[in-house]
């Protein structure tokens, strides 16, 4: 059993997707303190289960750490999905579904990002077999378009002497 089980239920029991706390409060819910190494470094609130038990806590309970304020002593506790796998097989991306969008309490509007951030998600589809690095024009095409652009010079310069 985790010394983060009590924190660990405490998230579980959350019914906001958003969820502000210093980190006296994360303490308070834990039960104990936290080590000095919560106040000193930022990535002691890594979303990493692998590597800190700590994270297992929350992550397990659905919310990712975000905004962590060293100074403050602040963080916000972000209410995930499930993780979804995209065609390419990495979590997540531009192939997640569309979220309808729900207004959040004063607080969370503060805490969390501006609702439009991700409002284009899921919306357009690229291949992943579209070469990046391919030109955009073909060679032919690109001499056209230098060709209309010495026009256009041209005639601006021809303009711009007549006077």
């Amino acid at each position: 059993m985790s010394k983060y089980q009590a924190l660990n239920r405490f998230f579980k029991a959350q019914a906001t997707d958003f969820l502000r706390m210093t980190f006296d409060e994360v303490e308070k819910e834990a039960g104990f303190n936290l080590p000095a190494s919560a106040r000193l470094h930022q990535a002691w609130w890594a979303n990493d289960r692998d590597r800190h038990v700590q994270a297992k806590a929350w992550l397990d309970a659905g919310f990712e750490t975000e905004q962590v304020d060293m100074k403050a002593g602040a963080l916000v506790f972000r209410r995930v999905a499930a993780e979804r796998v995209s065609p390419l097989g990495k979590p997540g991306g531009m192939s997640d579904p569309a979220r309808e969008f729900r207004a959040m309490d004063n607080a969370a509007k503060k805490a969390g990002p501006h609702p439009l951030i991700g409002s284009m998600k899921g919306t357009f589809w690229i291949d992943p077999n579209w070469d990046w690095t391919k030109p955009a024009l073909d060679a032919e095409e690109l001499k056209e378009w230098e060709a209309r652009l010495d026009q256009k010079f041209d005639l601006y310069e021809s303009g711009r002497t007549q006077k």
